[in-house]
């Protein structure tokens, strides 16, 4: 069993980043962590884990929790054994069979004589073929560290497991691995991912924010259900509290013009009188006061009904907020953009590809460029773009303006802030208010435009980079994304699908995530073997 028990976690310089939160994990029990970029889901992680204290509560587990990071940076000048914490124990069984029984060696190897045969299992089983444990994970690529620490599993064989977005970096075999894991595991489990397919073959959501910990009793699909009732819900509040002030300004409208022929009348009346300079003025100053008074009293009411309103807009999610205008291709949808028959490339005149491609791209078409890691996919991308020409085979290229987009979102410079990255796309002469105009549509409000891209989130950066080329006089005839949902949160998840969807042009995706190629609707795909 895992429990927390009203902690609370502040940065260094005191910014609370989560208050009084309260789980229970049960043995057995497989939990979801999801929330948004920020919200303090790997902290928390870190917490269960016993690696970070929190500023106050309680954190426990019945047992010790085998950990999985999100980053391993930090394991690079290790070598496997050591990442895997396991070098030691690997030591004195060594030290043991070449004659050396000491009692050191004997309480470091614990009776786990069988740890030699579970690590040739383990990365037998997470397909590391010719893997070796004095290797240093610095020469490892990212989808092999991931499987060395999901192999760890098998060789910890812990009761609790956390595991920090554990589907980054995989193919399609090591997620078809990994989600057959997640189903059969035995152990507690509880996952921090993006990943829907991964999400779904968990039987507990817990949606982290600011409010604390919310959890759902079902998977992802039951959770993406209950979110949309919900927001059903906030936007006819929303709707509501905009008649509301609508109404209210009426009615306000409606009292001083009111007030205002009263007043009239009045004077009128009271110069017909003739009554006394002093006594008019005596009628005026109490008018005047008490048309003060009104106008306060509707004024409260109308101010109290728009603090609402911006309150219930600010709950609203980001895809809600945001308004997202992309222009068309200005190639007519048809028109053959790359044909390539029987073509290969070559590093060391080794060919990459087992079997030389045949395929063809015409505008408005969207396709998955499939294979596993290793497999050739962005060099066959720079083929594409003009960049290498083909070894072998036959290549025709039209010309069309293409933009390829990262996982990390390199066209954004980290050397600007976020309004001079927006003025770096507007070709188009854009006024200076019309950039800021574009920059709020995408979330970018004004205390976002002296910030460095270079601190920006994941998910800021994609919203930038769509901002930017929002901003740019012409949508590219071609946009190639390459693994862009890696950082994404799911809330950023949906804007990028959305933003795509708006986009009508020609689409080449890279990715493993399959509801993502199915959301932005991919309808061909070129396999690499």
């Amino acid at each position: 069993m895992l429990f927390l028990q009203g902690v609370t976690y502040a940065h260094p310089n005191r910014d609370v980043l989560f208050s009084d939160i309260d789980l229970t994990v049960n043995r057995h029990d497989k939990i979801a962590l999801i929330g948004n970029n920020g919200a303090g889901k790997s902290t928390l992680l870190n917490i269960l884990a016993g690696r970070v204290k929190p500023a106050s509560g309680k954190a426990g587990a019945d047992s010790k929790p085998y950990y999985m990071p999100q980053l391993f940076g930090q394991y690079n000048h290790l070598t496997v054994a050591e990442a895997l914490g396991i070098h030691d124990k690997l030591l004195a069984l060594k030290e043991i069979l070449d004659g050396h029984l000491t009692d050191m060696n004997l309480e470091l190897l614990d009776d786990d004589w069988g740890i030699e045969e579970r690590c040739q299992t383990a990365f037998a089983h997470w397909q590391l073929h010719g893997l070796n444990l004095a290797q240093p994970m610095a020469t490892l690529s990212g989808g092999q560290k991931t499987k060395v620490f999901l192999a760890g599993i098998l060789i910890h064989e812990p009761e609790i497991v956390l595991l920090d977005e554990p589907s980054n970096h995989l193919d399609a075999a090591g997620r078809a691995l990994l989600y057959d894991y997640i189903q059969s595991a035995p152990h507690t489990l509880v996952v921090v991912s993006h990943d829907r397919t991964l999400l779904n073959l968990l039987t507990t959501v817990c949606e982290l924010s600011k409010r604390g910990i919310t959890v759902y009793g079902g998977n992802y699909n039951f959770y993406a259900e209950q979110k949309n009732i919900e927001n059903e819900a906030l936007n006819q509040d929303l709707r509501a509290k905009e008649k509301a002030l609508r109404k209210a300004k009426e009615v306000e409208r409606e009292a001083m013009e009111r007030q205002q022929k009263l007043d009239a009348r009045g004077k009128k009346k009271q110069e017909k009188a003739g009554l006394p300079t002093i006594v008019q003025n005596a009628f005026r100053n109490s008018a005047e006061r008490s048309t003060a008074r009104m106008k306060g009293v509707h004024a409260e009411k109308v101010g109290g009904i728009a603090q609402e309103l911006s309150q219930l807009r600010g709950e609203l999610p980001g895809i809600d907020k945001m308004k997202v205008d992309f222009d068309n291709s200005a190639l007519h949808r048809g028109k053959i953009l790359v044909t390539a028959e029987q073509i290969n490339f070559a590093y060391k005149d080794q060919p990459i590809w087992h079997e030389h491609i045949d395929f063809q791209i015409t505008s408005g078409e969207r396709i998955a460029l499939k294979g596993a890691n290793g497999s050739g996919k962005t060099t066959l991308i720079r083929i594409i773009r003009g960049e290498l020409p083909p070894v072998t085979g036959h290549m025709e290229r039209a010309d069309f303006q293409s933009i390829y987009i990262d996982q990390d979102y390199s066209l954004i410079d980290n050397a600007l802030t976020v309004y001079q990255q927006a003025q770096h796309f507007n070709t188009g002469a854009l006024q200076e208010h019309d950039v800021k105009t574009r920059l709020n549509r995408f979330l970018f409000t004004k205390e976002y435009w002296d910030k460095r891209c270079a601190d920006l989130s994941g998910g800021e950066k994609m919203r930038l980079m769509l901002c930017s080329l929002s901003i740019g006089n012409q949508a590219p005839d071609m946009i190639i994304l390459d693994e862009p949902t890696n950082n994404l949160d799911i809330q950023n998840i949906g804007i990028l699908t959305a933003a795509i969807n708006e986009y009508r042009g020609t689409l080449l995706v890279v990715s493993h995530d399959v509801r993502f190629l199915e959301e932005i609707g991919v309808e061909k795909e070129i396999a690499l073997s």
